[in-house]
């Protein structure tokens, strides 16, 4: 699955392509939107147009651990998890894209990777089995 916008929508020539411009926010909630219901991890790649806004970005997107990338085309690695995982929650992530879209800096986001299907293992040694019915029942496929 790959899904790319980019920012004014144009291409590397500078000429209008028929892409809209869309804020980074809205494109992370199309991607949401797109996933199936069981979807457990998701992984994009984050490029801001200005480079020169860098450091303002960075500091917005501290919030949800964004990863940086040293010497790569891409300036961070953004990780969301649906309902447990070691990642930003959806609504986390968009909210901090809109803060970006709200201070005027413009990117494009690349979708690289997104699991579904997986189920959170927990310890249930020495706990009620009213407790283990019921984290059956909420987290059953």
């Amino acid at each position: 699955m790959r899904w790319v916008t980019s920012w004014r929508a144009r291409c590397a020539w500078g000429r209008r392509s028929n892409v809209p411009e869309v804020a980074l926010a809205e494109d992370f909630q199309g991607v949401i939107d797109s996933l199936p219901p069981d979807w457990t991890h998701l992984e994009m790649d984050l490029r801001i147009a200005d480079e020169d806004r860098y450091i303002e970005a960075a500091t917005l997107l501290v919030q949800i651990n964004a990863m940086p990338y040293s010497e790569h085309d891409w300036h961070w690695r953004l990780r969301s998890a649906h309902t447990f995982g070691h990642a930003a929650a959806p609504e986390t992530v968009r909210g901090t894209l809109a803060l970006l879209d709200g201070e005027g800096i413009e990117g494009e986001l690349a979708l690289r990777e997104a699991r579904s299907g997986r189920v959170e293992v927990v310890q249930m040694w020495g706990r009620p089995e009213s407790v283990r019915q019921e984290f059956s029942r909420r987290r059953s496929q």
